[in-house]
Parts: structure tokens; C-alpha cells; sequence
């Protein structure tokens, strides 16, 4: 945020424009589908308990909770009954651009509802909307950089 703020130091909204969590939630449900609602729960509540204090049991902040959580799984697993199952399997190579996909269908709903949740401007749809799709970017080629150098290495 200190960086974003020194390059769009009059940007109306809180919101992150490279939000890394995203790319983090739609791993995490690609790869193990319902069971990351559990395993990413205890973090984005700490965290909103972190930036809003008592009010993460707010209704709006419980909701944006439980949207947070699971959205994502919820899509794969919508993808995977309309008969496009995207979920690892040994037999043969992820799609990473389905996944990535995904991704930002997901970004697209969460933005949407999470901002219905507190009732926000477009603005702040606009931004989440950004930095969730940002951040799932920047993670994936992260992640793709690296397994090309552990690849080569090994």
C-alpha cells in the first residue's frame, strides 16, 4: 500500500491494486476445493479483525467474510458439473489459463458482492476488481518463474 499510494496518491479508494490474496484463494480452491474454505478462514478473519477490529462481526464484515472463502471453490465446482473438471489429477497437465480463468470470474463476482455487502461506490468495485486480478497475475507468473527454475534445476 505505501507504494501504490506514492504512484496514485489522490486514488479515492483503500483498496489494494495488486491484492496477492486472490491468487491465494483461487490455488488454494483449485487445489483443494472445498477444504480451502477451512483452511483460508481463520486468516481473512484475522485479517479482517485486523483492519476493522470489532466490527468484523459486523453482518456486512461476516458476509464479505463468507463470500471471501467461498466463491472460488463454488465456481470450480460449478465448472466441474457443467462438465469442465479443472481440478489437478496425475493423469494430465493443469490448464493455466482455465485456472487463471476462473480467476477472474471469481474476482469479478467477489468484487461484485463484497461491495453489494457494504454497500461501497463503484469505485471501490472498480479497485477490488483491479487488484484482484492484478494479484492473481503477478502470483501466477511468480509461481510459473518459479517452477521453470526448479524444472531446469532439477
Amino acid at each position: 500500500m505505501p507504494l501504490q499510494d506514492m504512484f496514485f496518491p489522490h486514488y479515492p479508494s483503500h483498496a489494494s491494486l495488486l491484492f496477492l490474496p486472490h491468487g491465494v484463494r483461487v490455488l488454494s480452491a483449485w487445489l483443494l476445493g472445498w477444504r480451502a474454505v477451512i483452511a483460508l478462514l481463520p486468516g481473512v478473519f484475522i485479517v479482517f479483525a485486523m483492519v476493522g477490529g470489532w466490527d468484523v462481526f459486523l453482518p456486512s464484515r461476516l458476509l464479505a467474510i463468507t463470500i471471501a472463502v467461498t466463491v472460488v471453490p463454488a465456481v470450480f465446482y460449478a465448472c466441474k458439473a457443467a462438465g469442465w473438471d479443472l481440478f489437478p489429477r496425475a493423469d494430465h497437465k493443469p490448464c493455466w489459463v482455465c485456472v487463471m480463468g476462473v480467476g477472474v470470474v471469481t474476482s469479478v463476482l467477489v468484487s461484485l458482492l463484497t461491495n453489494m455487502a457494504f454497500g461501497s461506490a463503484a469505485v471501490e468495485y472498480i479497485a477490488y476488481l483491479i487488484g484482484d486480478i492484478f494479484g492473481l497475475l503477478f502470483l501466477m507468473l511468480g509461481l510459473h518463474y518459479a517452477f521453470r527454475v526448479a524444472e531446469r534445476r532439477g
